[in-house]
């Protein structure tokens, strides 16, 4: 029994150590809520104490703040974890939220929101009130940055990104990976152009050299009057990593035509003395198409089920990178 005491209050200690307040908040202002009212889904719900298990549509209610549409929740939840959730009109999982794609976890694929807890700080982490089924809180738009840092060994910080919308602090934004050596967070902004740089780290001496090529005044810019998805930079780059040149001989700049496209597109690469590999990936770096045995001159992409967004383009020989370029399909 002693021992069994002792286990529960280890248990409590650890958890309460590691435990953030994180605020939930979805602004239903002119959309009809259900009688059942709003709820949140999500794979938090069992560590934050909530019956019937991740990902129930009826267990956690948000309760309408005075005055206003917005419904919200704050729950104690594990920091230095990613979470993935939904906002839900009713009780009944059918009644989830429509995600934006420019919001989801895998941008096509997965159609859950996420949010990465990157703090133990006394205060609570909140995003704002988005917009149900939609990409931002009223009055803001949604920015969503990407770096690819497979030419640096990453931090024991982490990566971070800092700019002028949050007063240039390295310290506080954290790029979180879903895929291989792609870091990415999502911001919300309002309207206007704003600075920002990438960092290997969390202080002003772990920030990328922007090149002169895509700097204004040493860093980069983003304007900004509707969602933005960025693509995928190498980190200090203006352009996607690049790792090295074939043996073979191949020309290190590929053409696509048309780029933008609707139905298909055609990726010239030229003769090469061996086969190709050629990957479409997202802009996560999920390979979605793979071309093995490419030897033509010319190599026709079709759609497809292929959703409309930013994809790359990798064309490999003997394993090694040969040329990246990004393909948009409208």
């Amino acid at each position: 029994m002693k021992k069994t005491l002792i286990t529960i209050i280890l248990f409590s200690i650890t958890t309460l150590t590691f435990a953030k307040k994180v605020k939930f908040a979805c602004d239903m202002t002119g959309i009809p809520v259900l009688a059942t009212g709003m709820h949140i889904s999500g794979d938090f719900q069992t560590v934050a104490g909530f019956a019937g298990g991740d990902w129930n549509s009826a267990s956690t209610p948000l309760t309408q703040e005075a005055g206003t549409e917005i419904y919200s929740i704050i729950v104690d939840i594990p920091a230095f974890t990613k979470y993935e959730y939904k906002f839900v009109n009713g009780d009944h999982f059918y009644e989830a939220e429509f995600v934006p794609e420019f919001s989801r976890v895998g941008y096509n694929f997965n159609d859950n929101r996420w949010l990465y807890v990157d703090s133990l700080a006394n205060d609570t982490t909140f995003i704002g009130a988005i917009v149900f089924a939609a990409n931002a809180p009223a009055g803001l738009f949604l920015v969503r940055y990407y770096v690819n840092m497979q030419n640096e060994i990453v931090s024991n910080d982490g990566v971070h990104l800092a700019g002028s919308f949050q007063g240039f602090n390295p310290a506080t934004t954290y790029l979180y990976s879903f895929a291989q050596n792609i870091h990415e967070v999502i911001s919300y902004v309002a309207a206007g152009t704003y600075a920002y740089k990438f960092y290997n780290g969390n202080n002003s001496g772990a920030a990328e050299a922007v090149p002169s090529a895509c700097a204004v005044n040493g860093n980069r810019e983003v304007a900004v009057n509707a969602d933005v998805l960025l693509g995928v930079v190498c980190f200090a780059s203006c352009d996607p990593c690049v790792t090295g040149i074939a043996d073979n001989d191949l020309a290190a700049k590929m053409e696509i035509f048309p780029n933008p496209a609707q139905s298909y597109s055609q990726i010239k690469i030229g003769n090469a003395a061996a086969p190709l590999t050629v990957l479409l990936q997202d802009v996560t770096g999920r390979i979605i198409r793979e071309y093995n045995n490419v030897q033509g001159a010319l190599l026709v992409i079709e759609r497809g089920n292929l959703q409309s967004g930013i994809y790359f383009v990798h064309i490999k020989g003997n394993s090694v990178d040969i040329s990246t370029a990004k393909l948009v399909f409208e």
